[in-house]
């Protein structure tokens, strides 16, 4: 139960149809090519051919930041990771694109709590600075949204991070994988400390198949202290613990990376 068709509408009219920028809307978007860390992938133009030009509009339009320079930069994006334990000797690399401040926590919570779709262009934008693991591709890797429970997401009506998650896997061009699921008799991290985090999350996540590639790397909308992610993290790195198709697997088979759009604040 995964609703996505929905929102396609909505970031299509953003890619294709606004050229405005999606958080001040007053300046024209800049191209992604413009913009630090990312490149660009527009064709070549053509002036002789009309068709020629309107598929370099369209490139151009799919290869916008979404924001103008100005907005751009006035977001602090976060080129280092974080790291939390998940085993003995063993870390998890957490890699943010920005704060969870202003105007990306107003917005997160828009869309989450809200279903506020006139907030996912902005968001996906943000997506687009998470910088592409090296090495990683369709064939080796795949994309572990942070599960939901049914509980929630009968609640929720639409699961936010496999929407955001989706639209990662489109830019990155590597597949999504669905094979964890999240028990029920968990509550809301929102409010929790890291310690009450941690213990609210101890077996929340179960594997209900065996990874395909060895390279997985999990995503979350937001990680405030990396507590969500450090426990999937810990319930991939232990397959032989969740699933019988595993238990002849090492431990430590998979490589693990994470990825979130926002992590904690700048003025913590």
């Amino acid at each position: 139960m995964r609703r996505l068709a929905p929102y396609q509408s909505g970031l299509w009219l953003a890619e294709y149809g606004d050229i405005r920028c999606q958080l001040c809307r007053i300046y024209r978007s800049t191209l992604q090519s413009q913009l630090p860390q990312n490149h660009s992938s527009a064709i070549p133009p053509n002036n002789h051919s009309f068709f020629t030009n309107l598929r370099q509009h369209i490139n151009n339009r799919f290869d916008s930041g979404l924001l103008c320079s100005h907005c751009h930069h006035s977001i602090i994006w976060l080129p280092k990771t974080f790291e939390v334990d998940i085993a003995a000797g063993t870390v998890l690399s957490i890699q943010a694109a920005t704060y969870y401040d202003y105007p990306i926590r107003q917005a997160i919570r828009a869309f989450k709590h809200h279903e506020d779709m006139t907030k996912l262009p902005l968001l996906l934008h943000v997506l687009r600075q998470l910088p592409r693991p090296h090495g990683c591709h369709q064939d080796n890797s795949v994309i572990v949204a942070m599960p939901t429970t049914n509980q929630r997401l009968v609640k929720r009506g639409f699961d936010p991070v496999s929407i955001l998650a989706a639209q990662l896997s489109k830019h990155w061009q590597i597949p999504l994988w669905y094979g964890v699921e999240r028990i029920d008799n968990t509550v809301s991290q929102q409010g929790l400390t890291r310690a009450e985090r941690l213990s609210n999350l101890n077996n929340a996540f179960v594997l209900t198949e065996t990874p395909p590639v060895k390279r997985l790397l999990l995503f979350d909308d937001v990680a405030t202290t990396g507590a969500s992610l450090q426990a999937l993290g810990r319930a991939l790195y232990q397959p032989a613990t969740n699933t019988a198709s595993a238990s002849s697997l090492p431990t430590n088979r998979y490589h693990l990376s994470a990825y979130a759009l926002a992590h904690g604040s700048q003025y913590r």
